[in-house]
């Protein structure tokens, strides 16, 4: 069985310093700033990456513009605010005195300047003008994000379970309706309205880059939206703590062009191309028997709703929502010992031989 391993990275130390000099040094500091700004400033600007962290400081969409516009300018505010505070403060505590030292340390002096008022005065102004205007900002970006700016032509409902996440794409037209799991495709440049629930406990469905979080509660239905300004992969995660494997409970957001979007809408409601090897068909027999009861394949007997639809599973990037990179070793590894991989999941360990676990996995990578 193939274990879980992680490539390490390769790394490499910067060069020891040759001179001591200072201007060698503050030479070689506003070198590392520049290059650091350099490095922020391409990666705000670059497309968006499937391997790129998560992040909240940028934005790829409306419903995200404005709130991350928000954050930068409450937290450029609240430096000033620090910078302004703690130069009053210094220079109050630099300032001259008039009042002569007392030689007696039980005599403190005391100093009333005329226009000492003036300065809790303004400051509280100040204050409150500044607190005020936030106040207004914030509230006026909640109105604006609170929905689309137009109707949204793509409608998902997205399920939580632990620790995966059911997808399912709704049409007016019942034939063109399918599910799918931890993979979220969409439209580039159109607003997509996502309605959000759970089955077993609280989850939070959030993609930073794209929107904020929005909890998935057992019972009720919330609806939140989401739309990206170009192609591209966006991370997301659940936001809430939801039991032991809620750090493996990830999803992706893939935005295409639309019309890339309706060929894969397309593709999806399709069956699995017919077996062309005994070994494929073997798979599917096995895969029906000790798999079909939790998972659905479309075009199969397999029908099972506990477990993901594996329908194309191929056509994803990761399995075990986000845990592993989608190659055959790892599915291999998945299918053989789940809670190894991804302890406290409701996979079963399944008794597999040698050869009907190389049946299953070469059924599964027929699946594309």
């Amino acid at each position: 069985m193939d274990r879980n391993r992680r490539a390490e990275k390769a790394s490499s130390r910067p060069g020891e310093k040759t001179g001591t000099s200072a201007q060698l040094q503050k030479l070689d500091r506003a070198t590392g700033r520049i290059s650091l700004a350099v490095f922020f400033l391409l990666s705000a600007s670059a497309p968006a990456r499937a391997d790129a962290p998560m992040a909240y400081t940028v934005g790829f969409g409306a419903r995200n513009f404005p709130v991350v516009n928000l954050l930068w300018a409450l937290l450029i505010v609240s430096l000033l605010v620090i910078l302004i505070v703690t130069g009053l403060v210094i220079a109050g505590v630099l300032r001259p005195r008039d009042v002569p030292r007392s030689t007696d340390p039980r005599l403190v002096p005391l100093e009333r300047p005329e226009r000492g008022l003036a300065w809790i005065y303004i400051g509280t102004a100040i204050s409150a003008a500044v607190l005020v205007g936030a106040a207004i900002w914030t509230f006026s970006t909640l109105a604006a994000v609170s929905g689309p700016p137009r109707d949204a032509k793509v409608k998902i409902h997205v399920i939580g379970h632990q620790w995966w996440w059911e997808v399912r794409y709704d049409s007016d037209d019942t034939s063109r309706i399918f599910t799918t799991a931890n993979e979220i495709h969409i439209p580039a440049g159109e607003p997509v309205r996502v309605e959000l629930s759970s089955v077993d406990v609280i989850h939070s469905f959030w993609v930073p880059q794209l929107s904020g979080k929005t909890d998935l509660i057992p019972g009720q239905r919330n609806d939140t939206w989401i739309e990206a300004d170009r192609p591209g992969t966006y991370r997301g995660q659940c936001g809430e703590y939801c039991g032991l494997q809620h750090a493996h409970m990830a999803l992706a957001v893939i935005a295409e062009q639309p019309a890339q979007f309706q060929s894969w809408w397309t593709h999806q409601l399709e069956g699995p191309p017919a077996s062309q090897t005994e070994t494929v068909a073997a798979g599917e027999t096995n895969f029906i028997a000790k798999c079909g009861i939790c998972h659905a394949v479309r075009g199969t007997t397999a029908g099972g709703r506990l477990g993901p639809d594996l329908s194309h599973l191929m056509t994803r990037q990761t399995i075990a929502a986000g845990t592993l990179p989608n190659t055959p070793g790892y599915l291999s590894g998945w299918i053989a010992d789940p809670q190894h991989i991804k302890p406290g999941n409701l996979m079963p360990l399944l008794d597999l031989s040698g050869a009907q676990l190389a049946a299953i996995r070469q059924f599964l990578e027929n699946l594309k």
